[in-house]
């Protein structure tokens, strides 16, 4: 109530909508562990670590309990990107499919400011050339909605989104959260390309997360180099003398 008596008016947030406290929000939550399938020394986070290498020797699997939340390949937030949204990641192939990088040092996490998606892609760095807008909608594919793999400069309008190099969400990952950004080495990219991008489901909205990662791909089994005889090996059946074709006369 304000001092005359009347009351103050709600403080809104995007499109309206009352803002809520913040106390009311899952506690951010994530768990790592030193060695695979969540063994060995356990490490928990609810905030921001600069380099949790200083805690852990190693980071062989993460439990995301509530987020989203992004990885880094080195300390300091730097080097390539994880997104990692509510769910277990057992080992280093479920948050990346890049074979030569597997090491994650720092957290932090992601700004999901609604649960409304809006991104404007360009083809030229400063907004410039062609142009694609991607409203609630998830990407595997640029090319298929005629948009090229070059993506320069982009706007992230409403909600988070993560970019990928090539299609079908796979190769190096760039965090995409509210803002602008000129240039692609504002997203951490070396070069200007995007060929798909997806959203970034936050837990405020989505309960039980959006993205799941594929399951790794079996290896092929090794032959024994030194196989041993059957010691039940299955008689041969005897031929049957009145199936046999008979010689023609």
């Amino acid at each position: 109530m304000g001092r005359a008596g009347q009351r103050l008016p709600v403080c809104q947030g995007q499109r309206g909508k009352p803002i809520e406290n913040s106390l009311t929000f899952p506690l951010l939550q994530l768990a790592v562990f030193e060695f695979e399938n969540f063994r060995g020394k356990k490490v928990a986070l609810s905030g921001e670590s600069k380099n949790v290498l200083e805690k852990i020797e190693r980071v062989g699997s993460v439990i995301v309990e509530s987020g989203p939340w992004v990885g880094y390949e080195c300390p300091g937030f730097a080097g390539e990107q994880f997104v990692l949204e509510k769910g277990e990641y057992p080992r280093w192939s479920t948050w990346t499919n890049c074979q030569s990088i597997y090491s994650l040092s720092s957290f932090r996490p992601l700004k999901v400011d609604s649960a409304d998606h809006k991104l404007n892609l360009f083809e030229n760095a400063g907004f410039e050339g062609r142009k694609m807008e991607i409203v609630d909608d998830d990407v595997p594919s640029l090319w298929a909605h005629g948009f090229q793999d070059r993506v320069a400069s982009a706007k992230a309008i409403g909600g988070t989104w993560v970019g990928y190099t090539y299609p079908g969400y796979r190769g190096s990952q760039y965090v995409l959260e509210h803002g602008d950004f000129k240039h692609w080495n504002d997203w951490g990219a070396t070069a200007p390309q995007i060929q798909s991008v997806r959203r970034v489901r936050d837990m405020q909205w989505h309960k039980k997360g959006c993205y799941i990662a594929p399951a790794p791909t079996p290896p092929n089994p090794v032959p024994d180099p030194d196989p041993k005889p059957n010691p039940n090996p299955k008689p041969t059946p005897a031929p049957n003398s009145k199936s046999q074709t008979q010689p023609q006369s």
